[in-house]
């Protein structure tokens, strides 16, 4: 791996960090604040807003400037969204925010990747991104839950500074302040991104752009190898992205465990999901990415399952494994998908492309999630319901991609030729 891989990943690590231990603390601030539980439910959704509404001008944008800078200003944009949620802004709002930095982010972050390595190392790349991304989340989550919680949460409000006077009243507050800290951390290491080299990428006008990114669109959805590469990433992280509100609200119920514990279990998936992504790195081949498939439905019936768990000694190893079959599905996929956004467009409005129906995803099945929990529907009948409805929509990709091989034989095998070849 050249030595910007690993700058890359020191600034992923603190973004997510921050991004998933804000999470927690916001997650926190509308319980301390009195907030209805929809609003709880609806803190994921709404930060996928931003990737589905500006999914058409952040891919041109992370092509337009090197991609370092265009992290950089992400993260300072994510640190605007935490003092609006010191400042009093109500925090589903503020919370949104975050969520348009993260937007901005994402393009730029796997969008450098195409740009730095040849095909051949996309899925050893994307397992060391994925892995230590589910580091960053399994940590996030776990510092959230203690920074929150009672012992450390009144140790940081006891905190006194001589120069300056913070209105902090609450741990969650003080837990955001903490993150703002993480942020500037990640920012630092984004300015020390190299530049790749590759030509920067004019943004159309406005009156072009739309249309550009329709007919991005439509391409990666008509090409037979995006398309199902595709419908998978959008699928897993459209589930992944809502299972730890569906975790946390899960484990209250069957284990009676509060936020702080809860977060813990939402780590232990993590700790699967790295174990399955690093394992997938080494075992699995571009051109074989398809394989996986078949994993989707099992993920899906394995989080409908979690209704028949009450004790912690099954519930760990059950959610190790489940986040190991996501882990081993994810990756190869993501890095096919990839690779073919690559050969098909700039690197950024691949990904963007990809940003669009992924988080289009997350915002509904947490829509859906969020809708249930609104009508005070059973947590356990919610969980087998959301785990049911992934299995069968993965049921119906693994079908869709069947008859891709049995009518365009000749045209998958030319793309698996493609993806296989180190020359591109």
């Amino acid at each position: 791996m050249q030595r910007g891989f690993y700058t890359i990943m020191a600034a992923q690590f603190f973004s997510s960090l921050a991004d998933n231990a804000l999470f927690v603390a916001a997650y926190q601030l509308l319980r301390y604040e009195g907030a209805p539980a929809w609003q709880g439910a609806a803190l994921i959704p709404l930060f996928a807003l931003f990737y589905v509404v500006l999914a058409p001008f952040v891919g041109a944008f992370a092509d337009r400037f090197p991609k370092g800078r265009v992290m950089f200003i992400a993260n300072l944009i994510k640190v605007i969204g935490c003092l609006m949620l010191l400042f009093g802004t109500h925090p589903l709002l503020a919370y949104s925010v975050v969520g348009l930095g993260a937007a901005a982010y994402s393009p730029a972050k796997y969008g450098i990747l195409t740009e730095l390595l040849p095909p051949s190392q996309l899925v050893k790349a994307n397992g060391w991104i994925e892995g230590l991304t589910i580091l960053s989340i399994i940590l996030g989550n776990v510092l959230g839950g203690v920074l929150v919680g009672p012992k450390v949460g009144d140790w940081l409000l006891d905190l006194d500074f001589p120069v300056f006077e913070f209105d902090i009243a609450s741990a969650p507050e003080a837990a955001i302040a903490c993150m703002i800290a993480v942020y500037v951390i990640a920012a630092a290491f984004n300015l020390r991104i190299p530049h790749t080299g590759v030509a920067m990428q004019p943004i159309p006008s406005p009156v072009h752009l739309l249309p550009e990114f329709w007919n991005c669109t439509k391409r990666l959805w008509q090409d037979k190898l995006g398309q199902i590469s595709l419908a998978t990433t959008t699928l897993f992280w459209g589930a992944a992205g809502n299972l730890k509100v569906v975790v946390i609200a899960w484990a209250a119920t069957a284990l009676s465990y509060s936020v702080t514990e809860a977060t813990t279990l939402v780590g232990v998936v993590g700790i699967g999901t790295a174990a399955g992504a690093v394992y997938a790195s080494m075992r699995c081949s571009l051109d074989r990415a398809t394989n996986v498939i078949p994993l989707g439905i099992g993920m899906g019936l394995a989080v409908a399952a979690m209704i028949f768990i009450n004790h912690l000694w099954v519930a760990v190893p059950f959610l190790i494994l489940l986040g190991g079959i996501g882990g081993y599905l994810v990756v190869p996929m993501n890095a096919l998908l990839q690779h073919r956004g690559h050969m098909l467009m700039g690197a950024g409005r691949s990904i963007a492309v990809q940003n669009l129906n992924e988080q289009a995803a997350i915002l509904a099945l947490g829509g859906f999630y969020t809708l249930m929990i609104s009508f005070e529907l059973s947590v356990n009948v919610t969980v087998a319901m959301f785990g049911l409805l992934v299995a069968g929509f993965m049921f119906v990709i693994g079908r869709w991609h069947k008859a891709n091989l049995v009518n365009h034989p000749a045209e998958l095998a030319r793309l698996l030729a493609i993806a296989k070849s180190d020359k591109h």
